[in-house]
C-alpha cells in the first residue's frame, strides 16, 4: 500500500472516483478517513453512491456515530449554557459544537471531541468558578502547567465534568499569548451572531429542539442571557486558519481543510469577501487565511475569487504534510512532520522560553 492520502482528498472533492475502486482501494480510503477523523464526514459524501455492501455497512455506522457525537457536543453545550446562565457576557461556541449548532456545512458528519467556547478574558473568573461549582474539575492539577495555561496560553487549563467525562476548553482569545500574531478578541466576541435561544423558532416556523437536542428539556436559566453565541462567517473562517496554520503541527489537517472549504463555499459572496480580507488583516491573520484559501482551492476544488487564486513556493510542503498518510493509516514522511511539530513550537513562544518550557517539560517526564 503506497497511496498517500491525496486518495481521500479526491474522494472528498469528487465522491463519484469511489466507484473505481477495489478492494485495496477501499482499505486504503477507509483507513485514511478513519485516521484523519473524516469517516462520517466522507460517509455523508457518499450518502448517494453505489458502494459495495461491506463498505455501505462501515459507511452507515460512521453516520450513526457522527450523529451519536453531534447529539452529545450539543447536550454539552446546553448544559455549559446552563452553567452559565448567571453570566451576562457572550458565551461563544467554537469549533464544531459551532457548526452543528449553526446547521453549517461543516458539521455535517463531522468528528467532536472536546467543547471548546469563548468569553471575555476580563470575566475568566466568573466563568471558571461557575463551571467548577456545575461539577467541571481541572484536568491538570501539576502547578507549572496550571500557571503555564493561565500565564501563557489562550484558554484557562482544561476541565472535565466529573459525572460525563466530558472535556470544555475555555478560550479567551484564539492563539497563545505569546504567539506572533495577536488577534482581536475583543473583536470577534463583539461581532459574535446569537443562536436561536432552547426551545425557540428557527427559519420557517418550525419548532426547533433546544440547539438541536432531543431528549428531556433543559431547566430554564436562573438568571443572565442564558444563550450561546458563534463567532461570524468571517471571524469563523479567520479563527479556522489560524487553528490549522498558525497554533499546531497540523495533526489533522485535512478535517480542518475540509471544514474551510465548506465554510467558504456556504458563505460565498461578493461582500464576504471583502469583509474576510479585512478581518483577516484586523487579526493579523492575512498569511494563515490566505494560505487556507488557496490550499482549500488545490485540494477541494473550493471555488473562490481570482484574486485569492495562485500558488506560494512553501505550499507544496503543506500539501505534503497534509497528505502523510499510506495505505494504512499510518503517518508517513516522518522528516516532514519532525519540521512541522518543531514549527509548531516555534510559532507558539520565543526560543529562550520555548527552550526553558521544553527543558521543564523534559525533566518532569
Amino acid at each position: 500500500m503506497s497511496r498517500d492520502a491525496k486518495l481521500l482528498v479526491d474522494a472528498l472533492r469528487d465522491p463519484a472516483i469511489a466507484s473505481d475502486l477495489d478492494v485495496q482501494g477501499w482499505t486504503e480510503l477507509l483507513s485514511m478517513a478513519r485516521a484523519e477523523l473524516l469517516l462520517g464526514t466522507l460517509a455523508e459524501r457518499l450518502k448517494i453512491e453505489s458502494v459495495p455492501p461491506k463498505v455501505a455497512e462501515i459507511l452507515a455506522e460512521a453516520r450513526v456515530n457522527a450523529d451519536y457525537q453531534r447529539r452529545s457536543a450539543l447536550w454539552e453545550a446546553d448544559c455549559a449554557r446552563r452553567a452559565l446562565a448567571g453570566y451576562g457576557g457572550k458565551v461563544v461556541l467554537l469549533k464544531g459544537t459551532a457548526y452543528v449548532a449553526a446547521g453549517l456545512k461543516a458539521g455535517e458528519g463531522r468528528s467532536i471531541g472536546d467543547l471548546d467556547i469563548l468569553v471575555a478574558r476580563d470575566d475568566l473568573p466568573q466563568v471558571e468558578a461557575a463551571l467548577l461549582a456545575a461539577g467541571w474539575e481541572w484536568v491538570k492539577p501539576d502547578p507549572y502547567d496550571d500557571a503555564y495555561y493561565r500565564d501563557h496560553m489562550h484558554e484557562l487549563p482544561p476541565l472535565i465534568h466529573k459525572e460525563r467525562d466530558r472535556m470544555i476548553d475555555v478560550h479567551h482569545t484564539i492563539l497563545p499569548l505569546t504567539a506572533r500574531q495577536t488577534p482581536d478578541a475583543a473583536g470577534m466576541l463583539g461581532a459574535a451572531i446569537p443562536l436561536p435561544p432552547a426551545g425557540g423558532v428557527r427559519g420557517g416556523g418550525e419548532q426547533s429542539e433546544p440547539y438541536g437536542i432531543s431528549g428531556p428539556p433543559p431547566s430554564p436559566p436562573a438568571s443572565g442571557r442564558g444563550g450561546l453565541y458563534t463567532l461570524s462567517p468571517t471571524d469563523m473562517v479567520c479563527h479556522s486558519a489560524a487553528h490549522l496554520f498558525a497554533d499546531g503541527e497540523l495533526d489533522g489537517g485535512l478535517r480542518n481543510l475540509w471544514d474551510i472549504h465548506c465554510l467558504l463555499g456556504q458563505f460565498s459572496s461578493a461582500e464576504f469577501w471583502v469583509q474576510l480580507r479585512s478581518r483577516a488583516s484586523l487579526h493579523q491573520l492575512s498569511e494563515p487565511v490566505e494560505r487556507a484559501v488557496r490550499l482549500a482551492h488545490q485540494l477541494y476544488g473550493t471555488q473562490i475569487p481570482k484574486d485569492w487564486a495562485g500558488w506560494h513556493r512553501q505550499d507544496k510542503w503543506y500539501v505534503a504534510r497534509l497528505t502523510a498518510r499510506d495505505g494504512w493509516g499510518r503517518p508517513t514522511r516522518k522528516f516532514i512532520r519532525l519540521l512541522f511539530y518543531i514549527r509548531s513550537h516555534w510559532l507558539r513562544m520565543p526560543p529562550l522560553m520555548l527552550a526553558r518550557h521544553l527543558w521543564v517539560k523534559w525533566r518532569k517526564g
